[in-house]
């Protein structure tokens, strides 16, 4: 079997799981379960809080001692078991512990699914700029197929998207046993800084992979406001008279993935836009995107007017998500030797899912209850202040962060 087939399959059902709870999950804690926004934002700031070790350690492991393959396949055993157990808990401090377990299992697989595909691509002779933006759309495609079906059969508001989570994750168990083998990097004369990882820190001895670093942490905050309360915030407008039985509170999981259906056609964008501008614009083109994001948001109703604004809002998330998580990626693979491609690829994971989600899950959990009155929550205002932190973050990179693309490789 052709292995760019092998990996798209691979990518559409690791990213089928995250779609299936990702962004359902806050609206059924809040609407079902009546979790408050700070309920809410503690259970996701699990991710994070499991994200700033985890994909870091699962990196030094997959290029040290244990194979991707297998270590891939062990977490996701973890992560089918907890989503399974997860939706049958109504307790936010119970469920916090136990998508805390999830998360350390789920959060290295993202980025060992990119280090076992660029690995097989570079074993197969094939350029990771060219082929894997292609091959990484096929997450997207399950991303969406998974939010289609929840939304669909009617899944946003239950339970149903765990158990659904969880058979996904076992699927995918079964399907990784078939993935190709890649041994461990071997070295007689290996360093003890080496051994233990520590050598992919050798990056921020760069000033300008040290900026990277420090606003792939500050993007990451960003991407959780979204994730989180997105779903929610549509859901909501069921509360208001003229549009509680419109088809974008019937089927807020539909307009979402709209989202990610536009990621596809940035996601091929990508090796263009690398080329012809660099990782500077293509990073500060993200943050414009997740101001143009937020601030849309901020006047978007079901009204005909206010829905373009919402449709318009979902188009941009695609530039918003793909120019700085994907992208980034990229240029990380770029810059590092391949016997620390894993630790450095869970480096970057740690600051967007770790540091990143926990700022973001905090914050913007604390923002949403300080704009919240008698459950009415003021999104215009909580829109406009995630806005306004995005246009703050590029207006500083720009002056802060200086790359030469004929800077060497570490």
């Amino acid at each position: 079997m052709n292995i760019k087939f092998r990996l798209k399959t691979m990518l559409f059902l690791q990213y089928f799981i995250w779609g299936s709870w990702l962004i359902t999950f806050g609206a059924y804690m809040m609407q079902t379960l009546n979790f408050s926004g700070t309920d809410v934002g503690l259970v996701f700031s699990s991710k994070g809080f499991a994200a700033l070790i985890m994909p870091s350690i699962i990196g030094i492991i997959a290029d040290k001692f244990v194979p991707a393959k297998y270590l891939y396949m062990l977490c996701h055993s973890i992560g089918c078991i907890s989503f399974f157990y997860a939706a049958s808990i109504n307790d936010p401090t119970i469920m916090f512990w136990v998508m805390f377990i999830n998360m350390f299992a789920f959060m290295p697989t993202l980025s060992l699914s990119n280090s076992i595909s660029y690995s097989c691509l570079e074993k197969n002779n094939l350029d990771s700029v060219d082929n894997f933006p292609k091959i990484r759309i096929f997450g997207t495609i399950g991303f969406v197929v998974a939010m289609w079906g929840i939304s669909l059969l009617k899944y946003e508001l239950s339970n149903m998207q765990l158990y659904i989570a969880s058979a996904a994750s076992l699927l995918l168990v079964v399907y990784s046993s078939t993935l190709p083998y890649m041994p461990v990097v071997k070295k007689t004369d290996i360093t003890w800084q080496a051994r233990f990882g520590l050598d992919a820190f050798v990056l921020f001895k760069k000033p300008s992979m040290l900026v990277f670093f420090l606003f792939a942490m500050l993007l990451g905050a960003v991407l959780q406001v979204t994730n989180i309360f997105g779903s929610p915030f549509i859901h909501d407008f069921v509360k208001i008279k003229q549009f509680e039985h419109s088809l974008v509170v019937q089927y807020p999981s539909i307009l979402l993935s709209v989202s990610q259906l536009a990621e596809i056609g940035f996601i091929l964008a990508i090796p263009f836009f690398l080329r012809k501008f660099g990782i500077k614009a293509v990073m500060l083109m993200s943050m414009v995107a997740w101001t143009l994001r937020f601030g849309l948001f901020a006047f978007g109703d079901p009204s005909p007017i206010g829905f373009t604004l919402l449709l318009l809002s979902m188009i941009v998330y695609g530039c918003a998500f793909d120019f700085f998580n994907i992208s980034g990626s990229i240029f990380i693979e770029k810059e590092v030797s391949p016997n620390i491609r894993a630790s450095a690829q869970g480096l970057f994971m740690t600051a967007v899912n770790g540091f990143g989600a926990y700022i973001g899950a905090i914050a913007s959990g604390k923002i949403v209850d300080i704009y919240t009155t008698a459950d009415i929550r003021d999104w215009h205002s909580i829109w406009l202040i995630f806005a306004a932190y995005s246009m703050l973050l590029a207006i500083i990179f720009y002056f802060t962060f200086n790359y030469k693309s004929t800077e060497k490789a570490l």
